[in-house]
């Protein structure tokens, strides 16, 4: 695949995968055998560049959050590699892992579930700075508290309980906690789906004030296209857990080269006096990832799909300049 970055002035790779693969088992009979495997995630290689905010879309079920916590070692890589700077991280043991929990952090889709109930936010935030950490408990504290502003929230907020919080409020924390080890790149999973509208656009704003403040790159997941429209410089598409398209983020959503980008952005509401695009319907649902189809993973729904999609899986390759897509008749439909 021809390098992304050629048109762009020397940017500084931050993460670089390569192949990447995630294959869940599927076990059976008796004696639990391997006997199949849901194919997640599929031969994924991208960069991902200092100070950027590459957004990864597609229909529940692509791959994308599978993906990010594969990336984080959350998941267990099954092939490829995933290097951070120069390093390649995949096979380093636990020990030699820790000092990269500080560079790359995650902020989830659901603020309440990954806050404890029984434990107050500020000893939560605290335990941060304990585990990577020599301060003392004064400046700890202080830290939080430094954080607990940083993101919106105020002193009195430390001593209260997850549930005592707005989910707005709630997502704010879990901000805090990702960056608190001043980390260099943030996979955002979902982290603004949960929220109203308005309470998104603080959110967004948030992210993109620390964004600047601190030079963090983001892999933000998202199916909300008009969030991702605002917010990312880059798109990565998937489906079925293959990248199908990838550009920056004014040609994705003027000009998709592939059908099922085309079929995604037809879906975004519009108002009435603006509505030029034609809705375009997919028929039928995502195959099972257990037994993908042959040739293009998506031609079982493709309204363009021609004799040849069904045997021969087309390569993701530059179609114009910094625009990779996967289409035997990109740009054709």
């Amino acid at each position: 695949m021809k390098a992304v970055e050629e048109s762009r002035s020397n940017p500084e790779v931050l993460v670089e995968l390569n192949g990447v693969k995630k294959y869940f088992p599927i076990k059976g009979g008796v004696f639990k055998r391997v006997v199949g495997n849901v194919k997640a995630v599929e031969s994924v290689t991208l960069k991902l560049y200092k100070g950027e905010s590459l957004g990864v879309v597609g229909e529940s079920g692509c791959g994308k959050s599978t993906l990010g916590r594969t990336i984080l070692g959350l998941e267990e890589l099954t092939d490829g590699t995933i290097s951070f700077g120069q390093q390649e991280i995949q096979d380093l043991s636990r020990k030699e892992k820790k000092k990269f929990v500080k560079e790359m952090q995650m902020i989830f889709q659901d603020p309440y579930a990954s806050l404890n109930p029984r434990q107050r936010i500020g000893h939560a935030l605290d335990e941060v700075f304990t585990m990577h950490t020599d301060m003392s408990a004064k400046e700890r504290k202080d830290s939080v508290l430094s954080l607990l502003a940083e993101v919106g929230l105020k002193p009195e907020h430390y001593d209260r309980y997850p549930h005592e919080f707005s989910g707005g409020q709630r997502q704010r924390i879990g901000i805090a906690r990702a960056i608190a080890l001043n980390p260099s790149f943030v996979i955002c999973d979902e982290a603004v789906s949960a929220l109203d509208v308005s309470v998104q656009a603080q959110v967004l704003k948030l992210l993109k004030t620390i964004q600047k403040k601190y030079d963090l790159s983001y892999m933000f997941i998202s199916h909300d296209l008009g969030v991702v429209r605002y917010f990312c410089d880059r798109v990565l598409v998937m489906y079925l857990g293959n990248m199908v398209e990838m550009s920056d983020v004014s040609k994705i959503f003027n000009n998709p080269l592939h059908p099922y980008t085309k079929a995604l952005l037809s879906a975004i509401p519009r108002p009435a006096i603006n509505a030029k695009r034609e809705r375009i319907r997919l028929v039928g649902d995502m195959p099972n990832p257990a037994n993908p189809p042959t040739g293009c993973p998506f031609h079982t729904r493709c309204p363009i799909a021609q004799d040849i999609c069904k045997v021969d899986k087309p390569a993701f390759v530059e179609h114009e300049p910094n625009h990779f897509a996967a289409c035997h008749f990109a740009g054709k439909l």
